[in-house]
Order: C-alpha cells, then sequence, then structure tokens
C-alpha cells in the first residue's frame, strides 16, 4: 500500500517536472520563432522605410543600379582602392568608360542609416568642393554608391603617411589651395544649400583629391541635414572619429552641436597638414608633445620652425604660420569662439598681420570611440 502511494507520488513528481521542461522547451521555441520573426519584420520594415525614401528623394536625381551592374562595373569588384569601419570601395568603369569609385556598404553598420545619410545630403549638393555622387544600389540587404573616381586619393597619404613613397610630397602652395578648397567646400555646405548639411566627420581620410589636386569632400554617412535657420540640432548620439570629434559633440556642457562642430574637426585638419602627422602622437617622449595644438602654439609663441623635419623657405613659412593661425582659432574649446567657415576663408586668403594670435588650446578631444562610426582610418 505505502509502496503504491509512493510510487503513484514519484510517478506525479515525475510528470510534473517532465511537463514543466516541456512547457519550458515550448516557451524557449516560441520565443525564438517570435524573435526569427520580430528580427524579420525589423529588416522588412527597413527596407520599406529606405524605399519609400528613395521614393521621395533619393531616385530623383540620381541613377539606380542593380546589383550586377554594380559587378560588371567593377570587374566583380576586382579593383580595391580602400577599406573602412563603413564597408569597401572598388574602382569601377561605367558603359561610357568614365572611372567611378564604388562603395559597398556593410550590412552591419547602422542598419541603412549610413545609406540614407549619403544619399539625403549629398543628392542636394553641387560644388567644385564636394564629391559628386552619380547613382546608388539598393537591393535585398545590399547597398552601394557610386562616386566620381579620384585619380589621387585622400590627402591622408599626402600628409602623414611616410611609408607610402610612392606618393609625391605636397608643397605649401598644393597645401593652401587644398585648405582653401575644403574651406569653400564646408562654407557651401553650411550656408550654401537650400539645407544645411552637417558632415560630422571631417578628416584627411575623407577629403579626396583629383587629378589636378583639387579637394572634394567625401563620406557623408554621418552627416545630418537641417533647416539653414537652425543653429543648434539635437543628436541623440555622439559621432565621429577619435582626434576629430568637437568637445560639445561628446560632452554637452561645452556648448550646443552646430556647424561649429566641423569648423573644429576642420581645424585638426589643418593643423596635421601643417604638421604633417596625426594631432595626437602616443608615441611622443614628453608629454607637451603628445597633443599637437599644445606644441604648434609654444613654436609660434617663440618663433620656431613649424616643421623641424623640413626646411621652409620665407614664403613658405608664411604661408604655415597663417594655416597654423587658422587652425587654432577652429579648434578653440567653446563653439562660440570658433570662427564660422566663411570668416576660415577670409582669415586663408588674408595676411598674417590681419589675423590676431587665438588663445591657447585647452582641451583635447576624447580618447575613447564616441559611436559606432568610429574610425581611426
Amino acid at each position: 500500500m505505502l509502496f503504491n502511494v509512493a510510487h503513484i507520488l514519484y510517478t506525479g513528481v515525475t510528470g510534473a517536472a517532465i511537463a514543466g521542461v516541456l512547457i519550458c522547451i515550448a516557451i524557449l521555441y516560441l520565443r525564438y520563432r517570435s524573435s526569427i520573426w520580430k528580427g524579420h519584420f525589423t529588416l522588412t520594415t527597413k527596407s520599406n522605410q529606405i524605399e519609400e525614401f528613395l521614393k521621395n528623394h533619393g531616385a530623383l536625381t540620381l541613377k539606380r543600379y542593380k546589383l550586377s551592374d554594380i559587378k560588371k562595373m567593377t570587374n566583380n569588384f576586382k579593383i580595391k582602392l580602400g577599406q573602412g569601419s563603413f564597408g569597401a570601395v572598388y574602382k569601377g568603369e561605367l558603359l561610357s568608360g568614365c572611372p567611378v569609385a564604388v562603395k559597398i556598404l556593410n550590412a552591419s553598420k547602422g542598419n541603412g542609416e549610413d545609406f540614407i545619410n549619403e544619399v539625403a545630403s549629398i543628392s542636394r549638393t553641387s560644388h567644385i568642393n564636394v564629391v559628386t555622387l552619380l547613382g546608388f544600389c539598393f537591393e535585398g540587404h545590399k547597398k552601394a554608391l557610386i562616386y566620381e573616381f579620384m585619380h589621387n586619393g585622400s590627402l591622408e597619404k599626402f600628409i602623414y603617411n611616410k611609408e607610402l613613397e610612392a606618393a609625391p610630397s605636397l608643397s605649401w602652395d598644393n597645401l593652401w589651395q587644398i585648405s582653401l578648397g575644403i574651406a569653400r567646400g564646408l562654407e557651401y555646405l553650411h550656408k550654401g544649400c537650400n539645407t544645411r548639411i552637417l558632415h560630422f566627420d571631417i578628416k584627411p581620410h575623407n577629403i579626396l583629391l583629383d587629378e589636378d589636386f583639387c579637394p572634394k569632400i567625401s563620406d557623408f554617412g554621418l552627416a545630418k541635414v537641417c533647416p539653414r535657420k537652425e543653429s543648434i540640432v539635437s543628436m541623440s548620439d555622439a559621432r565621429g572619429t577619435i582626434g576629430y570629434v568637437a568637445p560639445e559633440v561628446w560632452n554637452r556642457n561645452f556648448g550646443g552641436i552646430s556647424h561649429k562642430s566641423d569648423v573644429y574637426s576642420y581645424g585638426m585638419m589643418l593643423l596635421e597638414m601643417v604638421g604633417g602627422r596625426k594631432n595626437i602622437n602616443v608615441e611622443a617622449s614628453h608629454t607637451s608633445e603628445i597633443y599637437f595644438p599644445h606644441w604648434v602654439y609654444s613654436r609660434l609663441e617663440q618663433g620656431g620652425d613649424l616643421r623641424p623635419d623640413k626646411v621652409i623657405a620665407t614664403e613658405e613659412n608664411e604661408i604655415a604660420r597663417r594655416m597654423t593661425v587658422v587652425g587654432l582659432w577652429c579648434v578653440q574649446t567653446f563653439p562660440k569662439d570658433r570662427p564660422t567657415m566663411s570668416r576660415v576663408r577670409d582669415m586663408l586668403e588674408g595676411n598674417m598681420d590681419s589675423i590676431e594670435m587665438p588663445p591657447k588650446p585647452v582641451l583635447s578631444s576624447p580618447t575613447r570611440s564616441v559611436s559606432y562610426y568610429s574610425t581611426t582610418s
């Protein structure tokens, strides 16, 4: 009798345990199926949103290519021009024989946001110092952008990539003309379009040079389009590249985010063009040399050479000093203390006597990544 009761209890407990396990398995299975459905739904919704956007904005002025067209255009992605966190860039050729650069965007980056940003912003532009977007491809998860081909690649390899011996050195006049062209391009983005375009990733890597070394601003994956009358913009997250990010972008206590954030990035790039090095040198032996704006400010005060590794003629030294002072104005900590790009252009075209010495920079950019977009190349 006792055995039967115990057996019944044991059977009941075992049955309940098994039932519990089966219920857990069923719940996990349903959750798994639900997550797959949700993921599919999210991707489908995002695809529909991109298609709707292209219908309303991009497809009106840009040519849309099929993936098969992209493969033919690039000879099945034969020649890679560059690689970054966004994806890869390949050399291609249109049926007309015109060379192009084809950017293939990573499917895992930005969930289509970078693609929309580029099409939304650059399709609104037409300026000699802004790269031309010729077309795009959006097919399934594949996203590509077709740009005009720039024969001399990025500015980056000409200013501090010493290992690239094949890259010729740029004269100081070249550097000045390039800095002036970039300033004009940014001035156009900030006040020359129907809508104001903030780039948020100005750096040597994103400045392309044509066969005549005319600079063109590229890579609008982080760009933000806003009404021209808006001076301050809202952003849910910081964005940019370490070393070029304005203080207010990663800490709102320094001020509001605006077109002055691009001015800061431009200033850092200008100082790198003068110094021939990254603005933060982690290999420097002296603390004062680590952050280039501090070092170059001291050299200006002491009347020292701005490029100890090169002999600079008197006339060239005038250009170098002018670019340096303008760069130091641009990297002021607080946005209100920085000039507009229109003022920057005026200062570059003027002479040293008309430019006051700016206050010494007191702050560097954060040494951490500020968003998943951030890269060092």
